[in-house]
């Protein structure tokens, strides 16, 4: 699904991501993991489309297109998500109100007919339902006055309404607490374990593996990709840390 070669990015002239190399088929959960600085962040956004991440080199295929050549909006319509390590306030807007116009904007996009106020409502109830989050939040301003684990919740709300072919999270598990963690997690495994998906799970540590069993493991360091396996490699950076892979 996810195709990126020797990929190198920047921001503000400061070189971030240095021949990064990585493939995430359809049906698989790749975790990404690594110490501070190492690029996971910038490789969240480079994939997003986010403005100021410069990419000076290399290639990125999703879904068979030039990911590199979409606009953000794009890159959402043909089923890219991306799940914010601190997603944003947006004050004097309600969840319910944004989430309908954005997935109406996707199904524009794709040629398909919008929902009516009745079907979205139904859908939202749904997805909410699996995230344990009240209706009732679903109708305040989006994360406004929200707790870090409620943003959480809500961001993965968004992303089963959404129906992504395709997940980024930027560690979703920060600013979580235990219960939090176990309902993120059955949410992303509800939402997005299917053989015509996959994940990008970047994360710092491996509890929220123990939910979200990763297919492979890739340890990101200095801005590139030095070393894959599989979910026993999250239990060994766990116990002995970075250094000893990076090293």
């Amino acid at each position: 699904m996810l195709k990126i070669e020797n990929l190198h990015a920047e921001i503000g002239g400061t070189k971030i991501l240095k021949g990064l190399t990585l493939e995430v088929a359809a049906g698989e959960v790749a975790a990404i993991m690594g110490p501070n600085g190492a690029g996971k962040s910038t490789l969240a956004y480079v994939l997003g489309g986010r403005p100021g991440y410069e990419v000076t080199a290399g290639s990125v295929t999703f879904k068979g297109q030039d990911l590199l050549d979409l606009e953000p909006h794009e890159r959402a319509a043909l089923g890219m998500f991306l799940g914010f390590q601190y997603p944003v306030e947006i004050p004097g807007v309600s969840n319910v109100q944004f989430l309908r116009e954005a997935l109406n904007s996707q199904r524009r996009a794709r040629g398909e007919e919008p929902l009516s106020g009745g079907e979205f409502l139904k859908l939202a109830r749904e997805k909410a339902a699996l995230l344990k989050l009240d209706m009732d939040m679903m109708k305040r301003q989006v994360n406004v006055g929200f707790s870090g684990g409620e943003k959480k919740r809500a961001e993965m709300v968004q992303m089963g309404i959404l129906d992504p072919a395709f997940a980024v999270l930027d560690e979703t598990d920060s600013g979580l607490d235990i219960d939090a963690l176990r309902t993120v997690g059955d949410g992303i495994n509800a939402i997005m374990r299917a053989p015509d998906k996959g994940v990008l799970l970047i994360t710092h540590y491996q509890r929220l593996l123990d939910y979200v069993k990763p297919d492979k493991v890739h340890v990101l360091a200095a801005g590139r990709i030095v070393k894959t396996g599989g979910p026993e490699l999250a239990l060994q950076l766990e116990s002995e840390g970075y250094e000893a892979v990076t090293a």
